[in-house]
C-alpha cells in the first residue's frame, strides 16, 4: 500500500515469489513498513491480503466497499481486499506489513480445478481486522521461504494453493463444495510420480507439472501424495536430494559444491543446511565418518 504521508519515505522489503505457470505474476508476496501516515491501493486484477507484523497494536482507520473500520490492529490480524475493491488506511504508530496478491485469474484457476463449482458467480467478500490461525501460518511460511537464498518453487505453489483455497472456502460469496479423496495415490501412479521426480532431482520441479503427470488438481495432489507418502512433496523431494547426496559423497570423489548442483541444491551452503537438520553433519564430516 502506498503511503501519502507528506515528506516521508516508506522503508520498502520485496519478496517477489515464483508461481506455477507465469513466473511469479500469480502470486506477490513482500512486507513493508511505513511511518505514521495514510494510503489508498487499488488492484483491478489481484485480491489482496493485508496481515500485521507490528509487536504492538495499531490504531487503523480502514474503509472499501462503503464500509468503514476503526480500532485496534494486533499482529496476525488481517485485512482482504477482493480485485478492483478501493482500499484505504489510515495508521497512527509505524506499521509493519505482510502482503499476498494473488491475481484473480489464479483464484479462478484453482477454483475450477479444485472445487468444481461455477466460479463466475464466486467473488471474495472484503473484511477488516480478521483473525484465522490457518491464513496466518500459512502467509508466515510464505514469508519463510521467500527470505531463503533459494526459494523452491514446488513449496511456494503448495502453500499458495492451499492458502487460495482456504479463502474460497471460507471468505467467498458462495460457500463452495469441495470433493473428498481419501485412501492417497493409487500404487502405480504414485510410482509414476516418484520416478519422475527422481530424474528430475536437479530440476526447480513445479507442483503444477507433478499433478498433470496425473491430471489432477494441484491442491489434491499435494492431499493424496501427502496421503500415501507421509510427507509433503516438498519434503519428500527434499529428503531425496539428501539421500543423492550421501551416495555421492561416498561413492564419489565429486567436489561438494558439485553435488549441490547435482542434487539440485542452489550452493554449497543450501546443501549443507539442509543435509545437517536432516542427519546432524555436515556433508564434509559425513564424507570421513
Amino acid at each position: 500500500m502506498e503511503n501519502t504521508a507528506p515528506q516521508q519515505t516508506a522503508v520498502t522489503a520485496y519478496l517477489n515469489l515464483p508461481s506455477s505457470e507465469q513466473k511469479g505474476k500469480d502470486v506477490h508476496v513482500h512486507q513493508f513498513q511505513n511511518p505514521p501516515g495514510e494510503g489508498q491501493c487499488q488492484f483491478e486484477s489481484e485480491h489482496t491480503l493485508f496481515m500485521s507484523l507490528a509487536p504492538r497494536p495499531l490504531h487503523y482507520v480502514q474503509s472499501q466497499d462503503g464500509n468503514i473500520f476503526t480500532g485496534l490492529i494486533q499482529k496476525g490480524d488481517f485485512s482482504l481486499a477482493p480485485a478492483g475493491s478501493p482500499f484505504f488506511a489510515r495508521w497512527e504508530g509505524h506499521e509493519h506489513c505482510l502482503e499476498v496478491k494473488l491475481t484473480d485469474q489464479f483464484v479462478r484457476k484453482v477454483a475450477q480445478e479444485t472445487l468444481e463449482q461455477d466460479c463466475d458467480r464466486m467473488s471474495l467478500v472484503p473484511g477488516f481486522r480478521m483473525r484465522d490461525p490457518h491464513i496466518e501460518t500459512i502467509a508466515m511460511m510464505m514469508l519463510t521461504e521467500g527470505q531463503q537464498n533459494a526459494v523452491s518453487s514446488l513449496m511456494m505453489d503448495s502453500l499458495a494453493n492451499v492458502l487460495t483455497v482456504h479463502l474460497l472456502r471460507q471468505y467467498a460469496t458462495i460457500q463452495p463444495h469441495l470433493p473428498v479423496y481419501e485412501g492417497g495415490i493409487p500404487q502405480r501412479q504414485l510410482a509414476q510420480v516418484l520416478d519422475y521426480m527422481d530424474a528430475h532431482l536437479e530440476q526447480d520441479l513445479k507442483l503444477a507439472e507433478l499433478a498433470q503427470l496425473l491430471d489432477m488438481s494441484q491442491f489434491h495432489f499435494s492431499r493424496l501424495f501427502k496421503q500415501s507418502m507421509g510427507l509433503s512433496p516438498f519434503q519428500y523431494l527434499l529428503q531425496q536430494r539428501v539421500e543423492r547426496a550421501k551416495q555421492l559423497l561416498k561413492q564419489t570423489d565429486q567436489p561438494i559444491v558439485d553435488i549441490a548442483f547435482e542434487c539440485g541444491f542452489s550452493s554449497h551452503s543450501h546443501l549443507s543446511k539442509q543435509f545437517r537438520q536432516m542427519t546432524g553433519l555436515t556433508p564434509k564430516v559425513y564424507r570421513v565418518s
